[in-house]
């Protein structure tokens, strides 16, 4: 009777494993805390509007400085999803754009913003997130802005290898 308990047991277990879900990659995730240390290490060294999202592109948080133009909130929101969907600093991404005729049409995507200011974010070799700044004083100015808040944080704007 043992015997016929012990391998029904095994059976069942071995059973119940093979329908466990199956083993699903884990992320880091760029959190309110982060998010809001990089905004605001950014609007400490400069003037402007900083907008900052997660992986998935939802919005964090947003700051809009004193003064700032009002276009400047979805200016920085759309620096941010275009540098995080192309995993690129949208200055260097403008760059490229611009020298290369095959890609001249990417400024008419509603989403895209092929202007200076925005930059992925990085932990390591994983995409966490991005960060637009606008309204600073121009496209360099922008992306100074935001790099700098990203050197505090402890992240890059590229993959580590």
């Amino acid at each position: 009777m043992t015997v016929k308990y012990l391998f029904a047991s095994l059976a069942i277990g071995l059973s119940a494993s093979a329908l466990a879900s199956p083993e699903l990659p884990r992320h880091a995730d760029l959190d309110l805390k982060t998010a809001r240390l990089l905004a605001d290490t950014a609007m400490s060294s400069c003037s402007g509007t900083v907008s900052v999202l997660d992986r998935s592109g939802n919005l964090l948080v947003t700051l809009r400085g004193d003064g700032i133009g009002p276009h400047n909130t979805a200016a920085s929101q759309r620096k941010a999803y275009t540098a995080l969907s192309t995993k690129t600093p949208t200055r260097l991404f403008a760059e490229r754009a611009r020298n290369n005729p095959e890609t001249a049409n990417l400024n008419t995507l509603d989403e895209l913003l092929l202007l200076g200011g925005g930059i992925p974010l990085f932990a390591g070799s994983e995409l966490v997130g991005a960060m637009g700044v606008a309204g600073s004083g121009g496209g360099e100015q922008d992306e100074n802005c935001a790099l700098s808040a990203v050197k505090k944080a402890g992240l890059t704007i590229t993959r580590s290898q």
